[in-house]
């Protein structure tokens, strides 16, 4: 998808029969670091489960990331560029090739935050937005985080220029290689990324190996920032216009979530105004949400339920 100034990548998933005809349009944003393999991986595919549904799925990479670096794209400079940009023209891209019919907006952890702070200007194109572990107050229910969040509230340190990408593929290799002292109670570090027990070996090495990404040290830094203000958008104030918006909302947080604890996550769901939300919290970490043994039967058959009353609605 060449649209606009940056190339961005999206991958198409839809049942053939009857002609390709599908019951709604969504949309897929990854999160912090990742890439599209966060909801398809070769042996549990999300992406796969919503187009076997009936759905037409788009699968984004979001600049810099993924098949999005391959066509030239660089990273971003903020969040600001994947909210005012790349979802703004991968919607308009999705409803051309799609036809002029709602799209659902459906976001990991940051593609959660993302398409929250997007919607408002993207309200007349969108049927709805869903969320997993979407840290709408950043780092509020992790000590650990908060304590980081404060640090550089105070001292300023990740505020770099240029902004190197930081190779996340490294970071999956050490995990995968090390993945049982992961899983031990001997692991000193208090994220992980993943409940204890809740994925199979080789869906977690997949998942090590293809879905992680690159980082931004400045991406990073806006999302501190935003938890030592206590305001979701932080200096860009993206609540109010979110808040007020009244679109379908559907917030899924992850009990077992060190990355996005549920006291982080559910404000987005009490804070809408909208007269359709809807918020679950599901015995899940934050990986485990999308890919998880038990993700099928819980945050896949929620998301694919939710999307089903509300196009046929």
């Amino acid at each position: 998808m060449t649209r606009g100034a940056v190339p961005l990548a999206l991958i198409r998933k839809r049942l053939a029969e009857n002609g390709g005809g599908t019951r709604g349009v969504v949309m897929l944003v990854h999160g912090f670091g990742q890439n599209r393999y966060a909801w398809h991986l070769p042996s549990r595919s999300f992406a796969n489960y919503l187009a076997n549904a009936g759905f037409d799925v788009f699968n984004l990479d979001l600049r810099g990331h993924g098949r999005s670096r391959h066509f030239g794209s660089r990273r971003s400079k903020s969040v600001r560029d994947y909210v005012e940009e790349d979802l703004p023209v991968a919607v308009d891209e999705v409803r051309a090739i799609a036809g002029d019919r709602p799209v659902f907006l459906v976001g990991h952890s940051l593609g959660g935050l993302v398409s929250y702070a997007a919607a408002p200007k993207l309200n007349g194109a969108l049927g709805g937005v869903a969320s997993f572990g979407s840290p709408y107050h950043f780092a509020r229910g992790s000590a650990s985080l908060t304590a980081i969040a404060t640090f550089i509230r105070l001292v300023n340190v990740l505020r770099l220029k240029p902004n190197p990408p930081v190779p996340l593929k490294p970071v999956g290799l050490t995990m995968r290689a090390f993945r049982q002292v992961a899983e031990s109670p001997l692991y000193p570090i208090p994220w992980r990324g993943w409940h204890k027990g809740s994925m199979e070996p080789h869906v977690l090495t997949e998942h090590l190996k293809l879905a992680f990404d690159r980082a931004s040290l400045t991406e990073l830094h806006e999302l501190f920032d935003w938890a030592a203000q206590k305001k979701f958008g932080g200096e860009l104030d993206y609540g109010e216009k979110f808040e007020a918006l009244d679109l379908p909302l559907l917030v899924i947080s992850g009990t077992h979530d060190d990355l996005a604890p549920p006291q982080g996550v559910q404000p987005a769901f009490a804070r809408s105004q909208s007269n359709d939300k809807t918020y679950r919290a599901l015995p899940l970490g934050h990986i485990d949400l999308l890919v998880g043994k038990d993700a099928p039967r819980w945050s896949w058959s929620l998301l694919a339920n939710w999307l089903s009353a509300r196009v046929s609605g």
